[in-house]
């Protein structure tokens, strides 16, 4: 059996700037904010898990843009394998989605929050244990630093917040991906400022938020944005 990326070298994962390189080092970042997850209440709670969507949402979505159709192309059982990581990525969108929708006093946020660490763990072991040791058997490593080069250009420009609605396959995902990034990124850099600004001006941000986010749910909810999956993803 494939030795898991977790337990290799990083000239045996293809050398720097390595697509396994590089997802091992989201990952390793993902533990150590699950790990400060762990015992926050309130405000810390909301402050970390607002981190761990930022990182776990790029993430996820340039892996579904860049990655997964090259599994699927260079292993025969690639679309099995993609697909049950898309299952989880789509769990993750909807938890995070309720957890958001719920707030803080929600009676099923803790059993909710639990259910995200778990399939966030379940998430890394089965990439880094099983796919991308497949994967790697395939690829030589320069191949596996173009594929880095590509994943990290499309993880600065993906969507940043849950879109449970979304295909998670080609070409819904890659048509709704640029404006779902730019409407995503304007509302973190306006929900940045009304944490700092005075007051008086916070309900103006908020509002400006809110009206964001109802654009990105239309953008996310149009036929193309859709188109891709198969079967459906999104419940």
């Amino acid at each position: 059996m494939p030795r898991s990326i977790a337990d290799q070298t990083e000239d045996e994962l293809g050398g720097p700037g390595s697509v396994l390189v590089r997802q091992r080092a989201d990952h390793v970042e993902l533990d150590r904010l699950l790990h400060e997850l762990d015992g926050t209440t309130g405000r810390a709670q909301e402050e970390v898990l607002t981190r761990i969507d930022r990182l776990v949402f790029s993430h996820a979505f340039a892996e579904e843009t860049v990655i997964w159709p090259v599994v699927r192309r260079v292993l025969p059982d690639g679309d099995e394998l993609t697909r049950q990581i898309e299952v989880e990525h789509q769990e993750v969108n909807e938890l995070v989605a309720a957890l958001e929708e719920g707030g803080s006093d929600h009676p099923e946020r803790p059993a909710r929050l639990a259910r995200l660490v778990e399939v966030l763990r379940e998430d890394v072991r089965d990439e880094e244990d099983v796919m991308f040791p497949r994967l790697q058997e395939r690829l030589d490593p320069a191949e596996l630093r173009r594929l880095g080069r590509r994943w990290e250009l499309m993880r600065r420009i993906s969507p940043t917040r849950p879109h449970p609605t979304v295909s998670r396959r080609p070409p819904g995902n890659a048509l709704s991906g640029l404006p779902l990034s730019l409407l995503d990124r304007s509302r973190d850099a306006v929900d940045s400022l009304v944490r700092r600004a005075p007051a008086p001006l916070a309900p103006v941000g908020q509002a400006v938020s809110r009206g964001l986010a109802a654009v990105a749910g239309l953008v996310e909810r149009t036929p193309p944005a859709r188109r891709g999956d198969g079967p459906p993803t999104a419940h």
